[in-house]
């Protein structure tokens, strides 16, 4: 659940700029939207989670720079306050793809917008959640 709430807004960013034009503007905003909504409900799950019950979750997905004395893993941290920036980023997220979507209906290039909206999203989702500064500069 973890993953999918950081990686989920990557994916629909892909399939929106893959299959845009076979979408269409609508279906592009459905698909980016809907996905930041499953986001958005991942992350007010994972809020009760760790910032409620207490309990921090921490996934290393793997080893990324590993010299003899400078190790950088590959991982995500979830403690309360990373759940909350993740609230608030998708939340804010939610609300600005929704009223994109609306403002942008007439624009031609609304799949690609909506595409770079949901990556601009994944990577402040990788930034909120980085486990080091590498990582979070790499969001």
């Amino acid at each position: 659940m973890y993953l999918t709430l950081i990686f989920l807004p990557f994916f629909c960013s892909m399939a929106a700029l893959a299959f845009g034009r076979k979408l269409g503007n609508q279906g592009a905003c459905i698909v980016t939207v809907s996905g930041l909504f499953v986001t958005l409900c991942c992350s007010i799950f994972s809020f009760y989670e760790v910032a409620l019950s207490g309990s921090p979750v921490y996934i290393k997905l793997m080893i990324w720079i590993d010299s003899e004395l400078f190790n950088i893993d590959w991982g995500f941290l979830f403690d309360t306050l990373t759940v909350v920036m993740c609230c608030v980023v998708t939340f804010v997220s939610f609300l600005v793809h929704l009223y994109s979507t609306e403002y942008m209906a007439h624009d031609p290039h609304l799949p690609r917008f909506m595409s770079y909206l949901s990556l601009f999203t994944f990577f402040m989702l990788i930034l909120v959640t980085a486990d080091n500064y590498i990582q979070m500069f790499v969001g």
